[in-house]
Order: C-alpha cells, then sequence, then structure tokens
C-alpha cells in the first residue's frame, strides 16, 4: 500500500510541477499577482509530495519488502543497514527520484527564502525549475518507474552492487546531486532573466548564492568520490579520468567560472552574456553527465545503466532544454549591454582570464571524454583517451589559474597599478620560489612536476593569507580587524588557500610516489621509503554479508612498531562478486597504503605497496575549498536576495 502511495505521490508532483511551469509564467507576462502567487505553494507542495514518494521507497529498502523490483535488484535481508538506505540511491532508478526530489528541494528553497525577489523574477524562476522536473518526473514514470511490483515477490534480493557498499560512497551521490541539481536553478535564474530581458547587479547577488551553494556540494561530491576511488578500489589512486569522474568535473570547473563570472555582474555590470551563457553549460554539462551515466555509450565502473532508450530520452531532454535557452540567450543577447569599462590591469581582467582558463579546460576534458564516442561513430575506430592525454593538455590551465589567482584577489576594480599590488606579494613569490628549488634539489632524476606543485601551492596558500592581512588596513588592532572581516573575504582567502593544498596532494602524489609489487608469504618483509610492513598472518573471516581473506601486517621504521594494517579481499557470495578492501596508515605527510590480492600458485599472496606524499592533503584541499564556499555563503551580504534593488513606493517590480 505504501508503495502505491509513494507511485501517486509522484504522478501528484508531476502534476503539480506542470501547473507550476505554465500558471506563474503566463501571470509574469500578464503581470496578475494572483497567477505569480501559485508559483510558491506549488513549488512547497511539488517537494512534498516527491519527498513522500522518496520516503515510500526507502520504506520499501528498510523493511526490505521483495515484492518491489528495485528492492529486489539492489537489496538483502543479511544487508547493513546503511546499505539498505543507500541502496535506494545506489541504482537508476533511485537515483533519479533522487534526482527530482533535489530539483524540487531547490525551487521550494527560492519559494521558501527568496522573498525579496522581484515577484516577476521569482514566478519565472520557479516556472523554469518546474519545467526541469517535469521533463524528469515524465523520465521517471515513462522509462525508469522506481515502483513496480514482482508478480512472485521472491525469498530474498539479489544484493546491492558491493562497490557501493562503502560509507564513502554511502554519501557520495546525494552531495554529488546537490551539486549536480542545484546547478539547474543557475539555468533557470538565467533562463528567467533572459525572458524579462534584464541582466543587471542585482541579478548577478541573486544568482551568487545558488551557484556557490551547488559548488559547494560539488566540491564535496567530488571529494568523496575520489576518496572512495583511492581507498576501495585497490589501484591507490585518486583520479582515473575515467568518463563520469569527468562528468561531474566538468560542471564544477564552469561553475567555478560561473562564481566569478557573477561578480562582475554584480560589482560591474560587465560580462552579463558571458555570465548567462555559463550558467546555461553548467546545467548543460550536469546534463551530460546523467547521459553518460545512463545510456552506455561510454563505458565506466561508475555508470548506473546502459539503456540506449533511457539515453536517447535523456539526449531529448538535453536538447530540448540547451535549444530552447540558447535560442532564447541569441533573441535577448543583444539586450545585456555591459555598462562597466576597465583597463587591462584590473580585477575585471583578470577574472576574464579566470574564466577562460576555467572554461577552456573544462572544453579540453570535455574533448577528451567525448572523443572515443565520436571516432566510433565517425570513424569506425575504438579509442582510448586516458591518463597522458589529459595530465598533458589539463595541467598547463591549472598552472595558469594558480599564478594569477593571488594577484587578481588583491587588484582593485577599474583600473590599477600592477607594481604597487605586486609589492606585498614578493616575499611570498621569493619563499614559494624557494620551496619549489628545494624540492627540485632534493629529487634526484624525476620530473618538473613536484617541485612546481609545491611552488604553486606555497604561492596560493601565502597570497591568500597576504590578501587577508592588507585588507586589515594599517596601525594598531590588525588582528581584530581581522576577525572581523566578512564570511565573503575569509571564504575567498580560505577556498584558494585549499586550491593550493590540493595541488601540492596532487604534484607530490604524481610526482613522488613509490610503488611495490610482490608475491609475500607469511613472516615475509618488503622495505619502501624507510618503512618496513612485514606479513604477519592471512585468515578468512566472514562479515555480515561477505567473506573476508584478511592479511594482517606490522609497519615499522627503524625497528619502531608505527601500527598494524589490514587490508582484505572480499567475496559478495549473493552478488558472485570480489572487492578489494585496502589498508592504510595516514599521516600528515604521507599515507602507506597496502591492498592485498588472489593467492599464488605456488603458495603466497599478491601484495601491491605504495609510499603516497602528501596524499591527504588532496581532500584536506577540497574540505578547505568547501568550508571556503560555506563562509562566502554565511555572509549576509550574499545570501538569497540580499542587497535586492529597493523599488521607489508604487513601482511595480518587472
Amino acid at each position: 500500500m505504501i508503495t502505491e502511495l509513494g507511485h501517486f505521490a509522484l504522478i501528484l508532483a508531476c502534476l503539480v510541477a506542470v501547473l507550476q511551469a505554465t500558471i506563474p509564467l503566463i501571470g509574469a507576462h500578464k503581470r496578475w499577482p494572483g497567477w505569480m502567487a501559485v508559483a510558491e505553494p506549488a513549488a512547497t507542495a511539488q517537494f512534498l509530495l516527491t519527498a513522500a514518494a522518496f520516503a515510500a521507497l526507502t520504506y520499501a529498502f528498510v523493511i526490505s519488502d521483495f515484492s518491489v523490483r528495485l528492492v529486489v535488484l539492489n537489496s538483502h535481508t543479511d544487508k547493513p543497514m546503511l546499505y539498505k538506505v543507500t541502496g535506494v540511491w545506489g541504482n537508476h532508478e533511485g537515483s533519479m527520484l533522487l534526482w527530482v526530489l533535489i530539483v524540487a528541494l531547490f525551487g521550494a528553497a527560492v519559494a521558501w527564502f527568496g522573498a525579496n525577489l522581484p515577484p516577476t523574477l521569482k514566478a519565472r524562476v520557479l516556472a523554469v525549475q518546474a519545467m526541469v522536473g517535469v521533463a524528469f518526473f515524465l523520465f521517471i514514470l515513462l522509462t525508469s518507474n522506481p515502483f513496480l511490483r514482482m508478480a512472485v515477490p521472491p525469498f530474498n534480493g539479489q544484493d546491492l552492487n558491493p562497490l557501493l557498499q562503502d560509507p564513502g560512497l554511502a554519501f557520495h551521490p546525494p552531495f554529488l546531486y546537490l551539486g549536480y541539481v542545484g546547478l539547474s536553478m543557475t539555468f533557470s535564474f538565467a533562463v528567467a532573466a533572459l525572458i524579462e530581458g534584464r541582466v543587471d547587479a542585482a541579478w548577478g547577488r541573486w544568482v551568487r548564492p545558488w551557484t556557490l551553494t551547488a559548488w559547494i556540494f560539488l566540491t564535496i561530491g567530488i571529494a568523496l568520490g575520489s576518496w572512495w576511488a583511492y581507498y576501495e578500489l585497490g589501484w591507490g589512486g585518486f583520479w582515473f579520468w575515467d568518463p563520469v569522474e569527468n562528468a561531474s568535473f566538468m560542471p564544477w570547473l564552469i561553475a567555478a567560472a560561473l562564481l566569478h563570472s557573477a561578480i562582475v555582474v554584480e560589482k560591474r555590470e560587465a560580462l552579463k552574456s558571458w555570465t548567462i551563457l555559463l550558467a546555461i553549460i553548467a546545467f548543460g554539462f550536469s546534463m551530460v553527465g546523467a547521459f553518460i551515466t545512463r545510456s552506455g555509450v561510454l563505458t565506466s565502473v561508475h555508470a548506473f545503466a546502459t539503456d540506449p532508450e533511457r539515453g536517447v530520452f535523456l539526449l531529448g531532454i538535453l536538447a530540448i532544454f540547451m535549444i530552447g535557452a540558447l535560442t532564447l540567450f541569441a533573441v535577448r543577447a543583444g539586450a545585456m549591454q555591459a555598462k562597466g569599462v576597465f583597463s587591462m590591469v584590473s580585477r575585471e581582467s583578470v577574472l576574464v582570464l579566470n574564466n577562460i582558463l576555467l572554461a577552456v579546460s573544462a572544453f579540453v576534458v570535455f574533448v577528451g571524454t567525448i572523443w572515443p564516442l565520436v571516432a566510433e561513430m565517425a570513424f569506425d575506430r575504438k579509442l582510448s583517451v586516458g591518463e597522458p592525454f589529459f595530465n598533458a593538455a589539463f595541467t598547463p590551465f591549472m598552472i595558469g589559474l594558480g599564478l594569477i589567482l593571488p594577484v587578481g584577489a588583491m587588484l582593485p576594480w577599474k583600473r590599477a597599478k600592477l607594481g604597487r599590488i605586486v609589492r606585498p606579494l614578493v616575499p611570498a613569490f621569493i619563499l614559494a620560489v624557494a620551496i619549489g628549488a628545494l624540492a627540485w634539489a632534493v629529487q634526484s632524476g624525476r620530473s618538473a612536476l613536484g617541485p612546481m606543485g609545491l611552488f604553486l601551492a606555497a604561492w596560493l596558500v601565502m597570497g591568500a593569507g597576504i590578501d587577508l592581512w592588507s585588507r586589515t588596513g594599517r596601525g594598531q588592532g590588525r588582528l581584530a580587524r581581522l576577525a572581523r572581516l566578512p564570511g565573503a573575504d575569509w571564504g575567498k582567502a580560505v577556498a584558494h588557500a585549499g586550491f593550493g593544498v590540493t595541488i601540492a596532494g596532487v604534484a607530490a602524489m604524481m610526482a613522488w610516489e613509490l610503488e611495490d609489487i610482490r608475491v609475500m608469504h607469511e613472516g615475509d618483509t618488503v622495505d619502501i621509503a624507510g618503512y618496513t610492513l612485514r606479513l604477519d598472518t592471512v585468515e578468512d573471516l566472514e562479515g555480515p554479508n561477505y567473506l573476508s581473506t584478511m592479511a594482517n601486517f606490522t609497519l615499522m621504521r627503524e625497528g619502531r612498531v608505527l601500527g598494524t594494517m589490514h587490508p582484505e579481499k572480499r567475496v559478495y557470495p549473493v552478488a558472485q562478486m570480489p572487492t578489494t578492501e585496502a589498508a592504510l596508515n595516514n599521516g600528515f605527510l604521507r599515507d602507506i597504503y597496502i591492498a592485498v590480492g588472489d593467492p599464488q600458485d605456488g603458495g603466497g599472496w599478491a601484495v601491491r605497496s605504495y609510499y603516497k606524499p602528501l596524499a591527504n592533503w588532496i581532500w584536506g584541499g577540497s574540505i578547505l575549498m568547501a568550508l571556503g564556499g560555506f563562509l562566502s555563503l554565511s555572509d549576509r551580504r550574499f545570501r538569497v536576495a540580499a542587497g535586492a534593488r529597493k523599488l521607489p513606493q508604487g513601482v511595480p517590480a518587472e
């Protein structure tokens, strides 16, 4: 009964979304307040109905209702409760229900917190957001119904993909979707502004919190996915340039560009057309991600489904929204005249360069991701575009971005004297060069990647600190003034510093990682980077829904025991699938990483051990970037509708 109620609630939510997509839009065009007012209760109702449908599906997973087909395919009675719940979105149908729930959530958030938005703009934003919702409601109901029943319920289910039964991946999809789908709100603001024919400083202020919110969650989601790949897949890497990884990375890059571009719109009323275009493209890339993971056109360990019919439906949704938005953009482009003028040496110019670097780097990732598909369709050739291409083509843009950020953050608007701005940064630059030179001198026979990464990291971190300090003025009391700086200033500095920390981790891991692969017997030792690993025992264990072969290692350095490590090789009998559970000994400056493989014919086990310098800096930097976003979001000046333009009494909002 609850399952049927969930299905009925989903249908009602679709109907409410249809009303929300039409009535407020007509009301905004006709300036009918009553019709525009429909948007807010409709957005709330749509969210509550979708949440009810999602709760009904979650209930079916929690109680192991094997009369529901989706539960049979993705759950099992022996599975821990955490993974029963996360099984709701660990599949195509459930993940799409989560997707549309977040679309409705963002629409409801505008209805709840957008009190200072002009009525016409608010009505149009909510209408466009509802259009996105309608498209995905129809996609779920017509092709991906999560509430289908089994004619003959089985005694037990087929279990969730064992790779997904992990805490890191349990929380990865919700955060990633909050970022992915959150970009639908920036799209809705962009299209609503195009319909109104007006993009101004107030619009830039309104769109920034939504972009920032989506970017924060996308940052957390990508970091969780990278962390999961690092310790769960057993290959020792943190980024594979997999198509689905790229599909989340491209919107992140475009959203970062959009954040910086919206600042120019808000402060100087320049780059209007470019900012609108970025808002459209950012959502377009999130749609591309949905297409890649569900169409089967590109192979990925992360893919949810391989159904071409669903892929065609998603491709149709993408085409409709992108063609419609870009057509509207072309019609309205002439009306978005830039008002602010600026010199070549100004914050505006650096932000333009920032946008170019981010946008072109996203395009490079897109070309590398989609090229195998193009080559197969157009030239009947099977190609693989992997790490060497992406590293060579993408890295230069990140180096350029890292070089300009500290200078650009300190430049004033409109025009600046470069010498005056650069002077406080000279000590930081010299120290950063010294750190890079030291790394170059210490290493032998290695590439310049490690030293360059440490130089950029030091430059970004120290530049962020100098930028903050420069905002405290002169004289006594600077520390007190530092604590009172706006959240946006702190957020920018922390995010830029986090970017630097991540660069340091990536560069160190790629340049100085050490690897050892060998067959080991009980009692054998292996030395790596001054550490000694001794294989003590290997034992068979039984988990709640898996069988485990666990190796027990002792980690030592110079004869001193640092701890024990327990890598596992698990087999999930129901799914008939093995997984690798790596063991990590974490440190501030390094990780020791062990993965145990299969038993060998001559006795012993295959063991891979790694020394990974600054590994945790990758995810520590990501946490700092997300924290910087939250600090900026906490600034009352940049909350939803803060700083909205005040209209004279009696003048209607348009």
